[in-house]
């Protein structure tokens, strides 16, 4: 499967097929914002940050973006109490440099003008003016990772998501979401169904015809 097929769908389309097939989070990696530009499709190169004064963790023998995959998104996922960016302005130049295609941070990035001024696309839950020392750093590359939001409100606990090395990585404005290698051509086939039954919804809608009734004539719901 080329990386074209599924750019042709939005996250949100790509998402409803995932819950169609049962994943209950819709491969959504909550609380992440695009902080620059563009858009990305790509296979996820993971990244696992740590407390820099972790002693259990180890530790990389080289830069995470040194060895990153040319076409890949890098995906980072930082602790939640961390407050320090982990991914800056020189990265992103390091990263057009190898080729990589974007970045999807659970976590905290500075820098968000040189960014744009390098049109990569970084998507993050939020930025910050410290830098990655002396508080966090890289522990291991190319593993599992389960991104979930911070915090739940309540007794509610809203599902994570599992992101594995090679996984599709999608993010454009409505935000990222994990495509699993597994489940790509029944993606495939339910956003492409879901794609037109909302192209007919949208004529009848502007054609006059009430919500209610269009979902119920081309969705079956109400």
């Amino acid at each position: 499967m080329s990386v074209s097929r599924l750019a042709a769908y939005s996250t949100c389309e790509l998402s409803d097929a995932l819950v169609k097939l049962g994943v209950a989070a819709g491969g959504f990696l909550p609380g992440l914002h695009l902080v620059s530009s563009g858009t990305v499709c790509a296979p996820a190169y993971t990244v696992k940050m740590v407390f820099n004064d972790d002693p259990s963790a180890p530790k990389l023998a080289e830069h995470f973006v040194d060895t990153a995959p040319a076409g890949s998104v890098i995906v980072i996922d930082a602790p939640h109490q961390a407050q320090n960016a982990v991914w800056g302005g020189l990265m992103s130049a390091g990263a057009i440099a190898r080729s990589a295609v974007g970045v999807v941070i659970s976590g905290r990035c500075r820098d968000l003008a040189e960014h744009r001024a390098l049109n990569f696309p970084v998507f993050a839950r939020s930025h910050s003016t410290l830098g990655q020392q002396p508080f966090t750093r890289p522990s291991a590359v190319n593993v599992p990772l389960v991104i979930g939001p911070p915090t739940t409100a309540g007794d509610y606990k809203f599902p994570a998501t599992r992101v594995e090395p090679g996984d599709w990585i999608v993010g454009d404005e409505d935000g990222v979401v994990c495509v699993p290698q597994a489940l790509e051509e029944k993606v495939l086939d339910l956003a492409r169904l879901g794609k037109s039954v909302d192209a007919l919804c949208l004529a009848d809608i502007q054609a006059g015809k009430g919500i209610q009734a269009t979902f119920a004539k081309h969705r079956g719901t109400k």
